[in-house]
């Protein structure tokens, strides 16, 4: 998305400088071609498929009047400027460069920022520290998966946007009176450097198991585009907020401390400043017992799922790190919600059994939630679990492995198949199950079907996870993307079951 030029800046303003040529006047900046406007600076960023110098000749005829470029980029677009006004503004990295130069164009951010980086747990860890910052009489919002929630609200397309959409964004929210912003850092999106002209006061991060191997290839890959959050985006004067249970969070430790940053370990673990003790499950919720520097503390959580326990304490050690005071962020923490999708209750059968709706899309966080459901459960776990198409295929039997291991009952149905054949994926899905057991396995590839079966048979004391989509509206088939929402689904099938529609 372009902006029409209702301001300029020169590129020294910008941070930038086009080397023999005189000063640049910029109205606007922009990484798609079709967007340039006259006076524009076109990002020509190198990518995994074309280098976005060829692209160059449209962003000349539309009038570009800068391009942005790496030296591979300059030697493709030679001669599309030669002879023409355009300057060539050469960087080592101009993907970092358009983020802080688009950082510039924007201006003022919200004053507190504070992003989480992680395979799980990212969006509940945001939208906990929204949650945090509004008990304490904040404007405040966080920015990802679920788009931009809170004091103003804002549709995106991806959990962490590219750096002119993010920072436009943010200097939109800064401008409606937003004063603290959450944010998600996805591996794309550090690996992209797209949040690297963020100013951010602390970071957090959860854990790190498989996933985005479609994109990263290798799990070492993986952790080092994460990694950058703590390595670039985070300053040494930041505060590292690092959950120590996992095991790469020592790896984290060492990265943040060699940087200097104040670190804020979470966790069981003895190094933990802020370190879970106890929890004490129930049917609507757990409490919580832990400690802050030696000191204890008791709270209760309205929230299903011991893994919770440990985002909410990440989130508090966030709000904490980015200048909160200890014990306020303590005493918001029981007033803390259920994120959409995350473990949310859909519906509840009249014999009692309950519907949850979970965003699990890996092996290891169906594991996480199957585990952490079970301690709130009197009667058997029954798990819906797919796959998405076109994404880590790796990943499919796995998934399959983790629910026939941890749930009483399997149902594999389809997620997103996107453009591969779905049964093919429900097959993959369905040999890692059935290297665990064979019995109580089944297969429905429609989702309602499938959603309908299984909450048909809840019994008194059972529940279902509903795992995959979580917050999704839509269920992509295809190129086609058709309405699709797991809550609404679960909440029809019980209302029919029930004989109430």
């Amino acid at each position: 998305m372009s902006q029409k030029p209702t301001r300029t800046a020169n590129l020294s303003d910008l941070g930038l400088a086009a080397q023999g040529v005189r000063e640049i006047t910029i109205s606007g900046i922009t990484a798609d071609s079709r967007e340039v406007m006259p006076g524009y600076l076109f990002a020509a960023l190198p990518g995994s498929k074309v280098h976005g110098a060829s692209f160059v000749r449209t962003a000349v005829e539309n009038g570009a009047a800068a391009i942005l470029t790496d030296v591979d980029g300059a030697r493709l677009i030679a001669s599309e400027v030669a002879g023409t006004d355009v300057a060539v503004v050469l960087a080592e990295d101009p993907r970092q460069t358009l983020a802080q130069t688009a950082a510039l164009w924007f201006g003022p951010q919200p004053e507190t920022a504070v992003a989480v980086t992680g395979t799980n747990g990212k969006t509940s860890v945001s939208t906990f520290c929204r949650q945090i910052w509004t008990e304490l009489g904040l404007n405040a919002v966080n920015l990802g998966t679920t788009g931009v929630e809170g004091a103003w609200t804002y549709p995106l397309r991806h959990t962490t946007p590219d750096p002119i959409t993010l920072q436009r964004v943010l200097a939109q929210a800064a401008e409606a009176g937003v004063t603290h912003v959450a944010m998600e850092a996805s591996s794309h999106g550090l690996d992209q450097r797209r949040l690297d002209g963020v100013l951010v006061a602390a970071a957090g991060f959860t854990n790190f198991t498989q996933d985005h191997l479609d994109y990263h290839q290798t799990f070492e890959a993986y952790f080092a585009a994460k990694m950058g959050l703590f390595e670039r985006v985070l300053p040494p004067e930041g505060t590292a907020v690092i959950n120590l249970d996992d095991p790469k969070g020592l790896d984290v430790l060492r990265i943040a401390e060699s940087r200097g940053q104040e670190v804020i370990g979470v966790g069981r673990s003895a190094m933990a400043r802020l370190r879970l003790l106890a929890q004490r499950f129930d049917a609507t919720g757990q409490d919580v017992r832990f400690d802050w520097q030696g000191r204890g503390h008791m709270v209760r959580l309205n929230l299903i799922g011991g893994f919770q326990a440990e985002n909410v304490l990440l989130a508090a050690g966030l709000v904490i790190g980015a200048g909160a005071d200890p014990q306020d962020v303590f005493d918001a923490l029981p007033h803390l919600t259920t994120v959409r999708g995350r473990m949310q209750l859909a519906a509840t059968r009249d014999n009692g059994a309950a519907v949850y709706v979970d965003y699990a899309h890996t092996p290891d966080a169906v594991e996480t939630a199957l585990e952490a459901i079970r301690p709130h459960v009197m009667g058997r776990i029954i798990a819906i679990v797919g796959a998405g198409g076109d994404r880590d295929r790796t990943k499919r039997p796995l998934m399959g492995n983790a629910a026939a291991r941890l749930a009483d009952v399997v149902i594999v149905t389809d997620d997103n198949p996107r453009s591969e054949d779905p049964a093919t994926i429900r097959a993959a899905v369905l040999e890692g199950a059935r290297a665990v057991r064979t019995d109580d396995i089944y297969e429905y590839g429609d989702r309602a079907e499938a959603i309908l079966r299984a909450a048909a048979m809840l019994e008194p004391g059972d529940a279902l996870l509903v795992a995959g989509k979580g917050h999704e509206t839509g269920q992509i088939i295809g190129t086609d993307v058709l309405h699709f929402d797991d809550v609404e689904v679960a909440s029809q099938a019980v209302l029919a079951l029930d004989g109430k529609i």
